[in-house]
């Protein structure tokens, strides 16, 4: 089975490079596609006291597999969407939101956590849904029409999301059920 992922620059480092070896392990077969066929390079986000909000710091470099106007989406049983700031930009790529859209009307596996959301709502097909993502997405979804939750992992259907980082585990075990049993 083969799974996509969809990131690019400033894709949040744990929540890029945890699924796509957590995949890996499992034995599926992952590739990164990101608006360019390039080297992207992630990002670090956390907290420092005092802060109201995160911080950024870069992460580590990760090669990508594919272009987003390269990939076949036919090809591929599931998607991954990390977050970080990459979805920000990702959701204004044509292709991109194409791809997305594939996954919801096959109903396929889709996987995505903290800002990956914004990528969803572009492409509008969170409306009717329930899903979690960084707590500041929250009028983000509701605008779309769907309704935010405040939980990991949050199972609709055929998708799969959690708030941040620290829900990878419970998040890729879901997606990982979803992928190996099929989506109900």
């Amino acid at each position: 089975m083969k799974v996509l992922i969809l990131a690019g620059d400033a894709a949040e480092a744990l929540e890029t490079f945890y699924p796509l070896q957590r995949l890996q392990e499992e034995g599926f077969t992952v590739h990164v596609a990101a608006p360019r066929k390039k080297v992207i390079q992630t990002v670090v986000h956390d907290f420092e006291p005092l802060m109201e909000t995160y911080t950024e710091k870069l992460g580590y470099r990760l090669q990508a597999d594919l272009s987003f106007t390269e990939v076949d989406p036919e090809a591929y049983q599931g998607l991954y969407i990390p977050g970080g700031r990459a979805p920000e930009w990702i959701r204004t790529e044509p292709k991109a939101l194409e791809i997305v859209r594939h996954f919801f009307q096959a109903n396929k596996p889709v996987g995505t956590l903290c800002h990956g959301p914004l990528v969803l709502t572009a492409a509008g097909v969170v409306k009717g849904r329930r899903l979690a993502a960084y707590g500041v997405l929250k009028p983000d979804i509701e605008i779309a029409g769907g309704t935010f939750v405040d939980d990991a992992p949050v199972v609709d259907g055929n998708l799969v999301t959690g708030r941040a980082w620290p829900d990878n585990p419970a998040v890729l075990k879901a997606f990982i059920h979803l992928l190996k049993e099929g989506v109900a």
